[in-house]
């Protein structure tokens, strides 16, 4: 299932001065929990762990544009980003970034989170691929190494927090 998943919702077109690529973890929290912190555009600091703070103007729809403050240790402090995609039925987030003051420069994900069993349980396959300009100075094979790894840790974090959240559901 998960390659039907990336098919239909992760096909980005790199240009020869981009990189994408995707990344997918299993989650043993329902679908439920999981997309209720995933489509939070408007409170991404719920679960990834560079983000400080995060500020929308006006109401939450395609198009908002929220500002996110990022924790010291990564090589910027805000990120400009629009909401691109929110579609609660088939559990699918995208954003596009617009500004700040980094080096992800045309940087566009998409988010899809899709029910699952594991261990004869509820749990969820979230995949999040990217397309992102290639910077001056770096290689793509660097570049997709790089937001990888910020997208591993922010999932491994969503990951925590939603089986918390479901081990605390279960418990009343």
């Amino acid at each position: 299932m998960e390659a039907q998943y990336i098919s239909r919702h992760h096909q980005h077109q790199p240009q020869q001065h981009q990189c994408s690529s995707f990344v997918s973890k299993h989650v043993r929290a329902p679908v439920d929990i999981v997309w209720s912190l995933v489509r939070r555009f408007d409170q991404p600091q719920k679960y990834k762990p560079f983000v400080s703070r995060c500020t929308v103007q006006g109401d939450l729809k395609i198009g908002s544009v929220r500002e996110v403050n990022v924790r010291s240790g990564l090589p910027a402090t805000i990120s400009q980003e629009r909401l691109e995609l929110l579609d609660d039925e088939e559990h699918i987030l995208g954003i596009k970034i617009v500004g700040g003051d980094h080096r992800l420069k045309n940087y566009s994900s998409v988010v899809t989170v899709h029910p699952e069993i594991t261990d004869g349980r509820p749990g969820t396959l979230v995949i999040e691929s990217f397309l992102v300009d290639v910077p001056e100075g770096n290689t793509q094979e660097e570049t997709c190494y790089f937001v990888n790894a910020l997208i591993n840790c922010n999932l491994k974090s969503l990951a925590d927090i939603s089986e918390r959240m479901a081990v605390q559901i279960t418990q009343f």
